[in-house]
């Protein structure tokens, strides 16, 4: 059993939870320009394509090769980069992206499999009509009508999670992947190569998984923000999602740092931490903190103690200016963007 709350954050409530990929958390503060602003592509590419280069860290002789991970992404493009190729021959470690994960193990999840059923499901009997301003939900229906089956079993879902299935659909029908594949060729070229392969990600811990998944259910969430914007963004975003996802594929990181990024990743994930059970027993509200200081924690280890190391980090974080290479540069590291 999976279920996606926020594709766009990574971030999946089932047996394991897992937050990564470009999260909300990784705040940009970028400069913008909208989709008009910016030669609109009504076509995705198509066919093998670079990705964007890699930032360069480096101390003495040491350097930490970081490569922008990003979704969505075309579905029809196969990620290919000699660059990362050739650095990756080269190096000792890879460093896997920043996350956190919530996992409770082979044989204990499938004892808590059967208390997962109804999880996405809104407590107390409420509907989405009930829980959204009428105007939004009456443009839910319209995108539910495009994108999802016309089935009124989606009216009984929480906010949160109709609104990120309606946006992983969204993003299938416009020929658009989560880009995992693109992520696990990364991992078989260092495995290819025999590296070090390191997990970043940070964990959480529930003492009662039982006890938590029973409170989950009944436990409120503050989750309408994050279904409108999730709307809005459906809307008004989609050429902007096109050229994204074209700027990456093509590795013109120019493009993607003119584009807005809209703030309905970060909605959906103040949705989650507005409830009580993630944030008391999981520890949510700290984890964009930890997962911070664990990464930064592994790029200084490595740095000290590799030749040449490999590391996957949201584009998005790499694009902030107070992200996570700002924090590597005030520490007397040289940063050096791609050409």
């Amino acid at each position: 059993m999976s279920i996606r709350p926020v594709a766009a954050l990574g971030l999946s409530i089932s047996l394991s939870l897992s937050l990564s990929m470009a999260s909300a958390w990784a705040q940009t503060d970028l400069p913008s320009a909208t989709a008009e602003q910016v030669e609109p592509e009504k076509i995705l590419v198509v066919g093998q394509r670079p990705g964007p280069g890699l930032w360069k860290v480096s101390k003495d002789d040491h350097v930490l090769w970081v490569f922008g991970t990003y979704w969505p992404l075309p579905k029809k493009m196969e990620w290919r980069s000699q660059q990362v190729e050739t650095v990756i021959a080269q190096s000792q470690e890879l460093l896997k992206e920043p996350g956190a994960s919530l996992d409770f193990g082979y044989v204990r999840s499938a004892l808590l499999l059967p208390f997962m059923i109804g999880l996405d499901k809104s407590p107390n009997g409420a509907t989405l009509r009930d829980q959204v301003p009428a105007d939004v939900h009456e443009r839910w229906l319209v995108l539910r009508k495009k994108y999802l089956k016309d089935d009124d079993s989606y009216e009984r879902k929480r906010p949160v999670f109709a609104a990120s299935e309606l946006f992983d659909k969204a993003m299938d029908q416009n020929g658009l992947s989560h880009g995992q594949e693109m992520r696990k060729q990364l991992v078989r070229l260092a495995e290819k190569n025999k590296l070090k392969i390191t997990p970043t990600a940070v964990e959480m811990d529930v003492d009662s998984p039982v006890k938590a998944i029973r409170e989950f259910k009944k436990a409120p969430m503050d989750d309408a923000a994050c279904f409108s914007s999730t709307i809005a963004r459906l809307e008004t975003d989609m050429d902007a999602i096109r050229l994204r996802a074209n700027a990456w594929a093509k590795g013109d990181i120019d493009v993607m740092r003119k584009l807005d990024y809209p703030e309905h990743e970060s909605a959906c994930t103040a949705a989650f931490i507005s409830n009580a059970v993630l944030r008391e027993q999981a520890g949510m509200d700290t984890v964009p903190h930890r997962m911070r200081a664990k990464w930064l924690a592994a790029a200084e280890k490595a740095l000290a103690t590799n030749k040449s190391t490999v590391a996957m980090v949201p584009m998005s974080r790499l694009l902030d200016p107070k992200g996570y290479l700002a924090d590597l540069q005030a520490r007397g590291y040289a940063v050096e963007q791609p050409d």
